[in-house]
């Protein structure tokens, strides 16, 4: 079992991963209330965006509540209270999240398509969040309800005999660590792009780019919903316990978000691109070559890498037993 002053500082890592991005993102929302292009919108819609701000901000004060709890309370104890405390407003907190992203995604893409394809923006949006922070998790903590326990056990036996190997406990805290890296700025980013559409030179641009965007906006959102899920399931699932079930998880919820963070930014500087040169051909191809940059360095080299190491262990295995049976 992990000992409690590592769960709890496993916690506000989580926090801290979770509120630094939300702050930032809420820094926009105040700022796209007096861009000019929110005077254009429908009433409505104007009273959705205040609902959303109201949602971010309910997000960020819970995010940032265990930390009053923790000097208040336990006047800065590590207790099994302030873990399942924390644990617990972190589950909640992500909800208010989900649903002032949806009502962000309803009122960009009204604003650019209509209203039917906002509400279906928004749903998707909404949907896709609460799926990956609650029903992924609900999904999880049956499916592995009855072995969680083994592989806590499997998991610390696995790091007592092999000493010389990175112990489980640093390959999570480095996993939230490079996600902690990424999410902030993604974050930023999309802040960014929501703002963008209410600024006046974006109704300059061609129809077709503004699509781009929103789709570069979409992609964004979903890189970061993939970034925050290890949180999520790491408090409803493993407990806030370190598992290799939840490393391997993490691990692969990070290169996932990859994928779609590598689009997101390529789309939005195919516009730039295209807006500077006037050139579509020239915007396409550089943005392609763009795409391939980012994907060749995080996965083609990563996985030549990989093989390579593989193929070098293989024939170290192969040479060692040789030598053993030679004797």
């Amino acid at each position: 079992m992990a000992q409690l002053k590592d769960k709890i500082k496993t916690t506000l890592d989580e926090g801290r991963m979770l509120v630094l991005g939300s702050q930032v993102l809420l820094g926009f929302q105040f700022r796209s209330i007096f861009e000019p292009g929110f005077q254009k919108m429908s009433e409505h819609a104007h009273y959705i965006k205040l609902g959303g701000l109201g949602l971010m901000l309910v997000a960020v004060l819970l995010l940032i509540w265990p930390a009053a709890y923790h000097q208040i309370v336990e006047d800065g104890e590590d207790t099994h209270e302030l873990h399942y405390f924390a644990t617990a407003v972190m589950g909640i907190a992500l909800l208010p999240f989900a649903l002032g992203l949806g009502a962000d995604f309803y009122v960009g893409a009204e604003f650019l398509m209509g209203r039917t394809q906002g509400v279906i923006a928004g749903a998707v949006a909404l949907f896709a969040a609460l799926f990956f922070w609650y029903g992924l998790e609900a999904i999880g903590r049956r499916t592995h309800k009855h072995e969680v326990k083994e592989k806590k056990e499997m998991s610390h036996k696995e790091d007592d005999e092999n000493g010389g190997g990175t112990k489980l406990k640093d390959k999570i805290n480095q996993t939230l660590t490079e996600i902690r890296v990424v999410l902030p700025g993604a974050q930023a980013l999309m802040g960014f792009q929501f703002v963008s559409l209410l600024m006046e030179s974006f109704e300059k641009l061609p129809q077709s780019s503004k699509y781009i965007h929103f789709a570069s906006l979409s992609l964004i959102a979903l890189a970061i919903i993939f970034m925050m899920t290890p949180a999520a399931y790491h408090r409803l699932v493993e407990r806030g316990e370190q598992t290799e079930h939840f490393h391997r998880f993490a691990s692969r919820m990070l290169l996932a978000s990859m994928v779609p963070l590598a689009l997101g930014l390529t789309g939005d500087f195919f516009i730039v691109a295209r807006k500077v040169t006037g050139s579509d051909a020239f915007a396409i191809s550089i943005t392609i070559l763009m795409l391939a940059v980012f994907y060749g360095l995080w996965f083609g080299y990563t996985l030549y890498k990989r093989a390579e190491k593989h193929t070098g262990r293989h024939a170290v295995d192969i040479s060692v037993s040789s030598l053993s049976n030679g004797r």
